[in-house]
């Protein structure tokens, strides 16, 4: 039997301008999938269900008016635990700010709402975004659907749980190194880390260099197009912004577009050095085998960064930690690893600071420039399969803990860096039933052409209908 969540969010919003469906009988649904399900996932932190019911009958009293509705309109979403919403808890993953009430809402919440959806809550996060996994301490692991023992990975792993598992159709993630693609490789959804200024992250903005951005942790490359159709574009204030695109145009229908003929080059190359699981390069191997099989040329290339952007990147993303607003005598209520980050942070001075900026940027515009000839680049998002809970941190040392990250994610955050689109997509899974991601990203500021390669991939090959035991529960 057909249940509302085996529905797209772009197809649950149809039904609700159709009348077949109100958006109140969708909040309920979900808000009922996470009180009975979420306890064996850990993806929602704070779950608003009074003021989802009141959001959800104003919205069903407009549908019944015959009012004008935006594409999403009705559909239930959250917002990531890291984004400010004016009233609601936003906790951040930490002890710290376990307390915070903003009295604002960030941008990109405003947009959402202003797309008419519907947030149940905020989805977990670790503390402040740093690691590639969710392990709270002021709550529980964020698990993958597909084997309750193993991570959902981070930083947007509560809201990858939920999606995977079928307590959202959609959610907002955010991406600072790999924090949307990463967890939608491990649960088995569609990740799109946007280019840089694509999606407005004021109206605070800790991160001065730019490597976060924001966008959708979906089932379908359709709904994370249409995700980002609803949310990007400038806001008041925003100091860059990526170009607009042009009249008319809008991101999901260039998911009905062909691509035509594209060049794409291949690697597994990394300035971390690593061990690949063989399943991983498998994967790999079979989205080159399917992306010929398409028309597309395949070309293999060397590593895009030399090994000396590792410790740039390092010194960029400690910098980030130690700007962290935290009160210094509440530094002993952070984790071990958000100590360990800021400590390296603070340790540099101003110059080298700049250096490291500086000399990242430089040696992404030249990696920008030698693959000027390509339209996408193909990885795997990740190198290994979903980790074990506690696996990272099982050393107890935080150094340790931060080097099993780089080896586990050595592709993603080279995006962050130059600013590039790029996309995770649930290919593959391992001969036990783990999720596979592979990652294609494009030409700066390339979303349109990145999701009409995304959805003709999609078309060859679907995983709509692919889900963990929980969805049928």
């Amino acid at each position: 039997m057909t249940q509302l969540h085996d529905m797209t969010a772009l197809e649950q919003a149809a039904a609700v301008k159709a009348r077949q469906v109100s958006p109140s009988e969708l909040v309920e649904h979900y808000l009922d999938r996470i009180d009975r399900l979420d306890g064996q996932l850990g993806a929602f932190v704070t779950v608003t269900a009074d003021a989802a019911r009141a959001e959800a009958a104003a919205a069903t009293r407009r549908v019944l008016d015959g009012a004008e509705l935006p594409a999403l309109y009705g559909v239930p979403l959250a917002v990531k635990d890291l984004n400010a919403t004016k009233g609601v808890p936003t906790k951040l993953g930490s002890r710290v700010f376990a307390d915070w009430v903003p009295d604002y809402d960030d941008n990109v919440v405003v947009r959402m709402r202003q797309a008419g959806t519907i947030s149940l809550g905020k989805t977990s996060v670790p503390e402040i975004g740093l690691p590639c996994y969710t392990e709270p301490v002021i709550g529980p692991p964020a698990r993958t659907p597909w084997d309750t023992t193993r991570l959902a990975g981070g930083s947007s792993g509560g809201a990858a749980a939920a999606v995977a598992g079928g307590l959202l159709p959609i959610a907002q993630g955010s991406d600072g190194g790999g924090s949307i693609r990463i967890p939608a490789s491990l649960c088995g959804l569609v990740g799109l880390k946007p280019s840089r200024g694509r999606v407005s992250r004021g109206p605070i903005d800790g991160d001065a260099v730019g490597l976060s951005v924001l966008g959708p942790l979906a089932h379908t490359v359709r709904d994370a197009a249409a995700f980002l159709d609803a949310v990007a574009g400038p806001m008041p204030g925003d100091p860059t912004w990526a170009p607009p695109l042009p009249a008319g145009e809008t991101f999901l229908a260039a998911c009905d577009r062909p691509p035509g003929r594209l060049r794409i080059a291949r690697t597994l190359g990394s300035p971390i050095a690593t061990d690949i699981d063989p399943e991983v390069v498998q994967a790999w191997e079979e989205a080159t085998v399917l992306l010929a099989g398409l028309g597309h040329e395949i070309i293999d290339v060397d590593a895009l960064l030399p090994d000396d952007a590792v410790p740039l990147f390092e010194s960029v993303w400690a910098a980030g930690a130690a700007g962290a607003p935290i009160p210094p005598d509440l530094e002993p209520e952070l984790v071990p690893l958000t100590r360990y980050l800021r400590q390296r942070g603070r340790a540099l001075t101003a110059g080298q600071y700049a250096q490291a900026i500086g000399g990242l940027y430089t040696m992404c515009r030249r990696a920008i420039v030698a693959m000027a000839d390509f339209d996408a680049i193909l990885t795997p998002t990740l190198a290994q399969l979903a980790r074990p809970v506690g696996w990272f941190t099982a050393g107890g040392d935080p150094a340790e803990d931060f080097e099993r990250q780089k080896r586990f994610t050595p592709w993603t955050a080279l995006y962050n860096s130059s600013g590039q689109p790029a996309i995770s997509l649930p290919l593959f899974q391992s001969a036990s039933g783990l999720p596979i991601g592979i990652m294609l990203a494009g030409r700066p500021a390339g979303e349109t052409a990145l999701l009409s390669l995304a959805a003709q991939v999609e078309e060859a090959v679907p995983w709509h209908a692919r889900h963990p035991a929980i969805w049928t529960q």
